[in-house]
């Protein structure tokens, strides 16, 4: 089975239809990420109809100024959410520093409420690095999965030596620098992810649908040097070890992948 570690399923509009249908006929376990309130509300009507959608409630931080006030109302999504995302900081597209505070009150919340209800979390990590780090280690998170990373290597080998996941997704498609990191993560803690429907079409200029991510793994495996089968296989153990022991989240995982054993049984 597929593992896409990041996505936004709420985000295709007029097209999710058909993106749910392809991950049903590619048989891709997809973490839907939200962005705010009204996308995770959207996120779990999609996981509603189609079973191998995980939907994850998260304060993403373009919008963290938006909400910083009433974040004891969200206690509830936090609560129900299996793994909390899209979480992080972001000082390379935000611009205006003045937003960072508003950033950095979100972004703790979740991960002290994280902290205490033993929940992986998934993260933006744009040109906050270093901060992100440091928030991480304060609040004593054992399990994160680091989504599309491109900042600093320095950064990037103290995260991986705390045992933190990182995804490649469609810009391994694109670019040498994401290749370069992506051949720099150990085979124990790759995942794959697209970001779509964004992440493809900021590339490329058209929504990205889920069956790109066949691609991801094409090419994360030509660059180890494996067999299709033998990439798609470990991306998928890893994400059981990163799982594994956790029910809230496994109970989504095992009845997809029930599913997947039954269609090609």
């Amino acid at each position: 089975m597929l593992i896409d570690a990041h996505a936004h399923l709420n985000r295709y509009d007029a097209l999710t239809d058909k993106a749910t249908g392809d991950i049903e006929n590619y048989k891709i376990f997809t973490i839907s990420n939200s962005m705010d309130p009204a996308s995770y509300r959207a996120n779990l009507e999609i996981g509603e109809k189609c079973k191998y959608v995980l939907p994850t409630f998260g304060i993403h931080p373009w919008v963290a100024h938006e909400y910083q006030r009433n974040l004891i109302e969200f206690d509830e999504y936090i609560e129900k959410s299996p793994l909390l995302g899209e979480l992080g900081l972001d000082y390379h597209y935000v611009n205006d520093s003045s937003f960072f505070p508003a950033q950095r009150k979100v972004f703790e919340y979740f991960i002290v409420r994280a902290a205490e209800q033993n929940k992986i979390v998934n993260l933006h990590t744009k040109g906050a690095e270093e901060d992100i780090l440091r928030l991480l280690g304060s609040h004593n998170i054992k399990r994160a999965i680091i989504h599309w990373y491109s900042g600093p290597v320095k950064f990037m080998m103290k995260l991986l030596e705390r045992g933190y996941y990182f995804t490649v997704g469609v810009e391994i498609l694109f670019t040498e620098h994401i290749r370069k990191i992506a051949r720099m993560i150990p085979d124990d803690l790759l995942l794959s992810e697209t970001d779509n429907p964004g992440g493809y079409e900021w590339l490329a200029g058209t929504p990205g649908m889920p069956g790109v991510l066949q691609e991801v793994v094409l090419e994360l495996a030509r660059m180890r040097k494996l067999e299709y089968e033998e990439c798609e296989n470990m991306i998928q153990r890893n994400f059981e070890r990163l799982i594994g022991g956790d029910d809230r989240v496994n109970d989504f995982y095992l009845k997809a992948k029930d599913r997947d054993e039954r269609k090609t049984g």
